[in-house]
């Protein structure tokens, strides 16, 4: 499926978004992270998905995707992919009619939280929950594909960011 992507990345401030979803499991890697088109391979529960994204114009980029049989994804995750394998905890929130999507990272990304939100066009008006801290849409650091190159636990300072 083709679809232009809007998205929009934030810090998350505090862990009071747990309160308000669950978290889903979701184990992610990368064919390739050419930033021109970066290729993952997703398995979340029993799905199992291919996407192709184009390189960032502001907020949009191109992104289309398609379905595996899990046992192949689960054969390129582990055989593959570029390590570290992205694990995170997925929580979905409703507010003020988006969706979020708080990702609490694991293993070598543990200790980064990010909320992103897809919009229907860069300009949307965006009311933000209380959780969510400051904007890191155009910090390449905060890109899935860059924290298998340059984990998390290997920042220098945490705190400054």
């Amino acid at each position: 499926m083709m679809a232009t992507e809007i998205e929009r990345k934030f810090l998350v401030k505090d862990s009071t978004y747990k309160k308000l979803a669950t978290g889903i499991l979701y184990r992610q890697g990368y064919l390739s992270v050419n930033p021109n088109a970066t290729v993952r391979i997703r398995v979340v529960g029993d799905k199992a998905f291919l996407t192709v994204k184009g390189s960032n114009h502001g907020a949009s980029r191109l992104e289309f995707e398609y379905e595996l049989p899990i046992q192949e994804a689960n054969e390129m995750l582990d055989r593959l992919c570029i390590k570290p394998i992205i694990e995170k905890y997925r929580y979905k929130i409703e507010y003020e009619r988006n969706i979020w999507e708080v990702d609490e990272f694991i293993g070598d990304n543990a200790g980064l939280v990010i909320a992103e939100v897809e919009l229907k066009h860069e300009h949307d008006v965006l009311v933000k929950p209380d959780f969510i801290g400051d904007e890191v849409t155009n910090d390449e650091r905060y890109y899935n594909s860059n924290l298998v190159k340059n984990p998390y636990k290997k920042w220098k300072l945490h705190t400054d960011l």
